[in-house]
C-alpha cells in the first residue's frame, strides 16, 4: 500500500504528523533522472590554484567529482527518510567560471525505480562543492556555496519538471 500525502501535501508525515518513510511499494518502476546544480565562489588566487592544478592536496576538481559521485551513492545513509536506491548513472561536471570567480557543479543522477533521485543529485552537488572548499580552505576560508537547487527531474507519476528559474 502506497502512503499518501498528509493534509499539507507532505509525504514524509502521516495524518497525525509523525515522520515516516514513504511506502513506495505500489508505485511503478520508471526511468528517473534528476539534475541539480550549485556554485562555490572564491578569491581569484584560489581559482588560479584550482586552474593551474597547483593545490598541495592534488587535483581539486577531479577529487571533488569523485566525492560527488560517492555522495550520490550514499544519500540514504545521510538523509534519514531517503530510500536506498540502485543508482544506474551519476554524471558530475565541475566547471571553472573565471568571470564569476567560481566553480559550478552539476550532477545528473539516474535510476530505474519507484522513487526519484532529486536528493541524490542535490547531495552530490553539495559534497562536490564541500570538497572544493576542503581542498582549498588553507588559502581561502571565505569561499561561499550558493544557488544549490534541482534544475530538472524526469520520470515517475508526476512526469517531467524543469525549473523556470534562470
Amino acid at each position: 500500500m502506497t502512503s499518501s500525502a498528509n493534509k499539507d501535501g507532505l509525504t514524509h508525515f502521516d495524518s497525525t504528523g509523525q515522520a515516516h518513510m514513504v511506502d513506495v511499494a505500489g508505485k511503478q518502476d520508471t526511468h528517473r533522472i534528476a539534475v541539480a546544480t550549485g556554485t562555490i565562489r572564491m578569491k581569484q588566487a584560489t581559482l588560479d590554484i584550482i586552474e593551474q592544478g597547483s593545490s598541495k592536496k592534488g587535483d581539486v576538481l577531479g577529487i571533488a567529482r569523485i566525492a560527488a559521485i560517492m555522495a550520490a551513492k550514499r544519500t540514504s545513509d545521510l538523509i534519514p527518510l531517503c530510500h536506498p536506491l540502485a543508482i544506474t548513472r551519476v554524471n558530475v561536471t565541475l566547471t571553472v567560471d573565471a568571470t564569476q570567480c567560481a566553480v559550478h557543479c552539476t550532477a545528473q543522477v539516474e535510476t530505474v525505480g519507484k522513487t526519484g533521485v532529486e536528493m541524490e543529485a542535490l547531495t552530490a552537488v553539495q559534497i562536490g562543492l564541500l570538497t572544493v572548499y576542503d581542498m582549498c580552505k588553507a588559502v581561502d576560508r571565505g569561499m561561499v556555496m550558493s544557488d544549490i537547487r534541482v534544475m530538472e527531474k524526469h520520470g515517475g507519476k508526476s512526469g517531467d519538471w524543469v525549473s523556470s528559474m534562470d
